[in-house]
């Protein structure tokens, strides 16, 4: 896999440290805000963690905003059980803000498959295990062709394409064309009249 080169993979992490300490630096006033509406609109925790599995297989608590009620009656549709400030967070993914120090600790990386839950890997054939090969990342090559409003099987393919042809160029392109994906807003929730069409149906990914 091209991002196994030691060198590659240097430069990958180069650009992930750099990244992640400007967006923290100008993003900070952002983050403090963001807290101060969660709190407002529905109390605490302003944080939501998870373990998710990481590259080569190795698991990580994952941070992020939180956008849904308390006790969700039904997790696989979350646009039914999302707070009103969660809804906003949602539609511009800054609910994923918080993934920056998942960066910063090498768990993530600015650019990569989105991190899935252990029960998701544990069903996991050789095609799909590819997506491990690489850190996750807060935004990737599945996600700007599609995010959510994907099949969960073009997911897989986009993101195994990724891991196959990855560059320095490519995680730049993606990162170029993320802030039009959330003007676009498509594909924040996915499918919720079939909520088994993705095993990540009840993530925001």
């Amino acid at each position: 896999m091209p991002a196994s080169s030691p060198t590659r993979s240097t430069a990958k992490r180069a650009l992930d440290v750099a990244g992640a300490c400007v967006l923290l630096g100008v993003l900070a006033p952002m983050f403090g805000l963001v807290a101060l509406c969660i709190w407002l609109d529905d109390g605490r925790p302003l944080l939501f963690t998870q373990t998710r599995i990481g590259s080569q297989g190795e698991p990580f608590r994952i941070f992020k905003f939180r956008t849904l009620t308390h006790e969700p009656a039904d997790a696989t549709r979350p646009a039914a059980h999302t707070t009103r400030v969660g809804g906003v967070l949602r539609r511009w993914a800054l609910d994923e803000l918080p993934q920056l120090w998942n960066v910063l600790r090498g768990e993530m990386s600015l650019v990569g498959p989105r991190p899935t839950l252990p029960k998701q890997v544990a069903r996991y054939g050789p095609h799909e295990r590819r997506r491990l090969h690489v850190r996750p990342g807060l935004t990737g090559w599945a996600q700007i062709h599609g995010r959510n409003a994907l099949p969960w099987p073009e997911r897989i393919d986009l993101d195994v394409w990724y891991v196959r042809h990855w560059s320095l160029v490519l995680d730049l392109k993606v990162l170029l064309r993320t802030p039009l994906l959330l003007v676009r807003g498509t594909g924040v929730y996915g499918d919720e009249q079939n909520p088994s069409f993705s095993p990540d149906a009840q993530l925001h990914v």
